[in-house]
């Protein structure tokens, strides 16, 4: 099997509205499909992040993520910046704090943490 490059990640978000409104208005994320499933009574949206899509499932009474970020599952999410000092002045001013900026201990580039609304950790990674 030759496996070419990851297609999508799946999220599940607790609020629909709020979770857009972080994605596509305040990160930037273009809006490939959106839907209403009225079989399961939630909503799924497909996003475009470069080349690969982020799903988000809204299920309002999901179960909370146990602990952060250890937790079995997905860790988080990294998205590549070419300036990550700029990447986190921008999210400061959409009112999105960031952990302070530190080195990788592997790479020795540059890489902070910021959360979404329902508390998953996202990566910024130069």
């Amino acid at each position: 099997m030759k496996l070419d490059a990851i297609h999508h990640v799946a999220i599940i978000v607790s609020d629909y509205r709020r979770s857009r409104e972080f994605y596509v208005d305040k990160l930037g994320f273009r809006v490939i499909r959106e839907n209403y499933r009225q079989d399961r009574g939630d909503w799924k949206l497909d996003l475009a992040c470069g080349d690969i899509e982020l799903e988000i499932f809204a299920r309002p009474r999901a179960p909370e993520r146990p602990t952060r970020p250890e937790a079995l599952g997905l860790r988080h999410l990294a998205f590549k910046v070419e300036d990550i000092e700029g990447a986190v002045a921008e999210l400061a001013a959409l009112g999105i704090p960031c952990e302070e900026i530190r080195l990788d201990t592997y790479t020795g580039k540059k890489m902070t943490f910021f959360f979404d609304p329902d508390q998953l950790p996202l990566e910024l990674h130069q």
